[in-house]
């Protein structure tokens, strides 16, 4: 029997594209109040300088070309159910490029390729530590990370370097803790303020294997630039994906950035400060809406973000609040990264087990948003959970693979209830 080490890892960003000024940056990343009773071995693994540098196309393009995969590989799973989809391109981006940190060879190659377009995990880390110090730069995003693991010495060792690469680029805390009911008390309270209580919890309980825990915690919060009036808000009705009628309260305003695309409209609704905003796209009459997202392109989405109509548009939007919730290893395997999901998988550089190698077990995320007249919340995590496994020695081997016999007894006396034997197995 197969044992396993668990080892999650959780991350949350909103995307949004920036550049920097080329002076050295200090550490930027939010640490936020924690309140816990790990061992905070933070002061051990000192946080050190990155360069300044401006994101270049590639790093743009890499990231768009991430997310509009991550969504069409979701929407074609659960294109039968209909149900809502909101995922978060950038906080799984985020959970996995902290984990790719730990990977080698083939593992770290399909991870850098599906991540970035093949650029280097070096090169990476730098684009997205200045990604991050340009979403801060206003007061609608809220992020911290933090690294847990298990205090026992004998089971797990982590690479020192793959601690101080996370400390360097991402900022995170790192604690020590006995893995019982406290420290998961202790992370899902540090969960839940630093997504502002949109998702309170992350784990249940922690399991006997698990070893690691990695969390990235990013909320946005942020006002319409223009906020809608009493008199904006009226009931209508929304035609759902299996073309049933709902009744909702719907939002109308007038907006000067629309979009006309070959097979969409759209609109683009600014936040104050101007830094965010908010863009819906609306597929032609007659298009499904699975369809349109699997004929998307990154190449022309970004073009067509960029030059928007010069017409004038009478906009509705409903009011829409919901939670999400998905498995992402099908989509991330179909994106090219398999490796990291099989027993050959490479994470020597993250650390090491006396049970064995460790590759990724599942890829998670939870996700929230809340869209009414005064603005819009929203916030993710992404758990990457890792494993290892291994083969233990056993007195004693027994392989039913000839005809054998077979009872079900009854355990007060174990007397058989039902008794057979089995010659042949037959469909």
């Amino acid at each position: 029997m197969k044992k396993r080490i668990s080892l999650l890892l959780i991350g949350i960003m909103i995307l949004q594209l920036t550049g920097c000024n080329s002076n050295i940056i200090p550490q930027i990343i939010d640490k936020g109040p924690t309140k816990v009773e790990a061992s905070d071995l933070t002061a051990d693994v000192t946080p050190g300088v990155v360069d300044a540098v401006k994101l270049n196309e590639a790093f743009i393009d890499g990231q768009m070309e991430f997310a509009v995969q991550l969504l069409q590989q979701i929407v074609e799973e659960g294109k039968n159910t209909k149900e809502n989809v909101l995922l978060s391109p950038a906080s799984a981006q985020m959970a996995l490029a902290m984990v790719a940190n730990g990977a080698n060879g083939q593992t770290k190659t399909e991870m850098e390729q599906v991540l970035a377009g093949g650029m280097p995990m070096e090169e990476l880390n730098v684009f997205l530590y200045n990604y991050l110090l340009g979403l801060r730069e206003g007061d609608s995003v809220k992020m911290a990370n933090s690294i847990w693991f298990r205090d026992e010495e004998d089971r797990l060792t982590v690479e020192k370097a793959f601690l101080q690469t996370n400390a360097d680029y991402y900022g995170a805390n790192i604690y020590k803790s006995a893995f019982d009911e406290q420290t998961l008390k202790d992370m899902n309270v540090w969960v839940k303020e630093h997504t502002d209580g949109m998702i309170d919890s992350i784990l249940d309980k922690i399991p006997e294997e698990a070893v690691m825990y990695l969390i990235n915690a990013l909320t946005f919060e942020a006002e319409w630039q223009e906020e809608y009036e009493a008199t904006d808000i009226f009931d209508g009705t929304f035609t759902d994906a299996r073309g049933e009628k709902q009744k909702v309260e719907m939002m109308k305003s007038a907006e000067g950035i629309c979009y006309e695309g070959d097979s969409e409209l759209g609109v683009k609704k600014n936040y104050k400060g101007g830094q965010y905003s908010f863009v819906a796209l609306l597929p032609n009459e007659g298009i499904d809406i699975a369809d349109y997202v699997a004929g998307l392109d990154a190449e022309y989405l970004q073009q067509l973000l960029q030059n928007p109509s010069d017409k004038y548009g009478e906009v509705t939007l409903p009011k829409f609040s919901y939670a999400y919730k998905t498995l992402l290893n099908d989509a991330l395997t179909a994106m090219g990264m398999p490796t990291a999901f099989s027993a050959g998988a490479d994470f020597s550089r993250l650390g090491r087990s006396t049970r064995g190698n460790i590759s990724i077990s599942r890829v998670l995320q939870k996700t929230f948003i809340a869209v009414d007249e005064l603005g819009t919340k929203a916030g993710a995590v992404t758990s990457v959970e890792m494993k290892d496994e291994c083969c233990p020695m056993y007195d004693l081997t027994i392989r039913f693979e000839r005809p054998f016999v077979y009872m079900i007894v009854d355990n007060e006396t174990n007397l058989p209830l039902f008794i057979g034997v089995l010659m042949n197995i037959e469909n």
